[in-house]
């Protein structure tokens, strides 16, 4: 027994160094752009990359003759431990760069939500910060989106292993077992091309609408990942433009989209196929009626008097949270009455499944309404069936239980986060939004980090480290390893 565990550890460890070189080759990218703009960071990102490619060599160096195809467990440990490692070697470059002074936890910190697509930043004097900097935060974000380990898919071929377990184990998750084309791989690379196309959109309409080539391309990384990560203290409200805030909100609502969606409307070439799905178009009535309400409570109140401006504002900052993206326009943590607390809510919510957003996802969301209109129903007609169903589909009910399943076990680690956030003396709004802003994936929160999270104890950032991991492992991911059953054979 101890040799085939070692065995199967062994094809775990080949795998997860080989990804952690291919991962040091990203550190290149921003080297380029220190070189470009004269930032004078480049040895940091060298010598990140030096550190982190010959560490990817020494864990794959020993395991490198383990040829065996990976199982699921192995699938679920290659994307933990990938993710952990992963997050730890991305804060090199923060740790090493000489300008601004990061800290080690901050640095951790910094990286984690980056990958995560968190956008939860502990970074201040963004505007005055090396651009060599700012593209490796988008960047991870970009890298982080679609996720590493499905852009690995793609060569997997070359490591010798089965691709489906680490796709399993990446996009767990309702209805995400499907694959887009026969073979996993081309899966990997369809959706690869359709990230990188969408981007590219984005990208060229922010510089049309008159951004610099280099915000033009950073807005889009962190658009279309909704992570967040932008390269002024005033996030997108600095460049005072309308138009951006369009574009940002088309670009928001793409990744919040599922990617098969897309994938789909690609092949039918039929734009209306998004308002035919299901969860696509419930992702917008949700939007739509946030948005509307936010308007009315704005207008009400007098925050602004222009309903135009209100409108717009209303608008993207209900998708900005809604998709777990976190750009701001204006500081929304003072908008009056309800409106801060009930956008941190919606951002439970999240874009759809197979999305690069957060939160729980509008397809749970939805089931978990309507199982419990079925369960009011029942209790007037015992005797009656009443199917559960997604547009015209019927959900099984194994779907169903796993969703209330996966629905508990999130409120209970959001519980827990928070009891052990009040810990650190933090008032209950800050506790609140901050497990809210870290477990969604979401960034900004209310009390003292409605702007950065730089004046939470150090303690209190591991803390929401673990918390933007589970989050992005959507929990049972990460929670299934600690289980007795998953280590029997």
């Amino acid at each position: 027994m101890r040799l085939q565990f070692d065995y199967a550890f062994a094809g775990v460890q080949r795998v997860i160094g080989i990804l952690l070189m291919i991962f040091s080759t990203a550190m290149l990218g921003p080297a380029i752009v220190g070189a470009i703009y004269g930032d004078g960071q480049i040895p940091a990102f060298v010598a990140s990359f030096a550190i982190t490619v010959v560490a990817g060599c020494i864990i794959w160096w020993p395991t490198r003759n383990a040829r065996r195809e990976l199982k699921i467990r192995d699938g679920f440990l290659v994307v933990v431990f990938f993710w952990f490692v992963l997050s730890l070697f991305g804060a090199l470059p923060f740790i090493l760069v000489t300008t601004p002074q990061i800290s080690i936890t901050n640095a951790v910190f910094e990286s984690v939500s980056g990958l995560t697509t968190t956008g939860a930043t502990v970074l201040t004097e963004l505007d005055y910060m090396p651009h060599a900097i700012l593209f490796w935060r988008v960047l991870l974000h970009w890298m982080g989106g679609m996720g590493v380990i499905v852009l690995a898919i793609a060569v997997l071929p070359m490591l010798g292993v089965g691709g489906m377990q680490l796709y399993r184990a990446d996009t767990l998750g309702p209805v995400k077992t499907s694959k887009l084309t026969p073979r996993i791989r081309e899966t990997a690379k369809m959706l690869w091309y359709l990230y990188v196309s969408l981007t590219a959109a984005s990208a060229l309409l922010f510089w049309l609408a008159g951004l610099s080539p280099f915000d033009a391309i950073s807005d889009a990384f962190s658009a279309i990942a909704t992570g967040g990560f932008a390269n002024h203290d005033q996030s997108i409200g600095y460049h005072d433009s309308a138009l951006v805030e369009l574009i940002s909100i088309v670009a928001m609502l793409l990744g919040a989209t599922s990617f098969s969606m897309h994938f789909a409307i690609w092949r039918s070439a039929n734009p209306l196929d998004y308002w035919r799905d299901f969860e696509t178009r419930m992702l917008w009535i949700m939007a739509a009626g946030a948005t509307a309400l936010a308007t009315v409570v704005l207008l009400a109140h007098g925050t602004y008097t222009d309903p135009g401006t209100a409108i717009i504002r209303a608008l993207f900052q209900v998708v900005s949270i809604g998709t777990t993206t976190g750009f701001t326009t204006t500081d929304y943590s003072v908008w009056p009455s309800f409106l801060p607390m009930f956008l941190i809510l919606g951002s439970f919510v999240g874009g759809c499944a197979g999305s690069t957003t957060g939160g729980m996802k509008v397809v749970r969301v939805v089931l978990l309404a309507k199982q419990g209109l079925r369960e009011i129903r029942r209790l007037v007609h015992p005797s009656a069936m009443f199917p559960v169903k997604m547009g015209e589909q019927v959900v099984a009910n194994r779907v169903v239980h796993a969703v209330w399943g996966f629905f508990s076990v999130y409120i209970t680690v959001y519980v827990v986060l928070f009891l052990i956030l009040l810990g650190f003396n933090l008032d209950p709004v800050t506790a609140f939004s901050a497990v809210a802003a870290t477990l969604n994936n979401l960034g900004p929160g209310l009390g003292d980090i409605s702007s950065t999270m730089t004046s939470l104890p150090a303690l209190a950032k591991w803390v929401l480290c673990v918390a933007m991991l589970l989050g992005r492992l959507q929990i049972f991911t990460l929670l299934v390893i600690f289980t007795p059953t998953f280590w029997r054979h």
